[in-house]
């Protein structure tokens, strides 16, 4: 059935679906990784395919930026497209002087200042958790892969820019966050609410550290560690 934003119809979307932020990431994936491919979704731009990988069917969606995105969007293929597995592929901030630009970052837990899951489903909780299931396959994947991650707490940031007096140094010191998102508190509620498995892996597109920083092309077209980690982990 169509949503008011996901004209895909039932039995074009696959059980597992990568979920990068960037729909331009989206399709990079599905005409560099996947074959068979076919476009689901273009609704608002939010480009959606279906393929096959090593002859698995999978697919790829774009979420869009924050929480309220991402909410929307996983929601939806959990709820009316029958999807057991989300993985959010996406990029992040470093908070830590030993998790450096392009390291991989698997997130154990994501802590959040957010009022999401309270508001959607009254969850207090400022910690929400991904599939065990799943992480444990992504973690086979990168080691069959000979891929090096991190495995940490994310913190998903509800704001971009920030002025309250709050740093990431404050951040970091109070809940071990290695990083910085704005989806994966979401993502995790939903699954939560939905009986659903949700992972997130993540590549360090910036330090707060050292202020170093990649470009959007960068972002978009490189990132092919945590595509091909969550692709190998699908595929099993």
């Amino acid at each position: 059935m169509a949503t008011p934003h996901n004209r895909a119809i039932e039995g074009q979307i696959a059980k597992t679906v990568l979920m990068p932020g960037d729909p331009l990431r989206a399709k990079f994936i599905a005409e560099n990784f996947l074959e068979n491919v076919e476009l689901f979704n273009d609704v608002r731009n939010m480009f959606g395919y279906t393929g096959t990988y090593k002859g698995h069917k999978i697919s790829v969606m774009g979420s869009g930026m924050g929480m309220a995105s991402i909410g929307i969007y996983s929601y939806e293929l959990y709820a009316f497209y029958g999807v057991e597995n989300i993985i959010r592929i996406g990029s992040a901030g470093s908070y830590s002087k030993d998790v450096n630009l392009y390291d991989v970052v698997l997130a154990d837990s994501a802590w959040s200042e957010s009022s999401f899951a309270l508001t959607a489903f009254g969850y207090k909780e400022d910690v929400m958790l991904p599939s065990v299931k799943l992480n444990g396959s992504l973690i086979s994947a990168a080691q069959r892969l000979d891929i090096p991650f991190v495995l940490g707490r994310i913190h998903s940031s509800d704001v971009f820019y920030r002025d309250s007096g709050v740093t990431f140094e404050d951040i970091f010191k109070e809940t071990h966050s290695v990083a910085v998102e704005m989806e994966s508190f979401a993502l995790f509620a939903n699954a939560k609410k939905l009986g659903k498995h949700a992972a997130c892996l993540v590549t360090i597109s910036d330090s707060l550290v050292t202020h170093e920083v990649t470009t959007a092309e960068e972002r978009q077209n490189s990132f092919t560690k945590m595509m091909q980690i969550a692709l190998e982990m699908a595929f099993e």
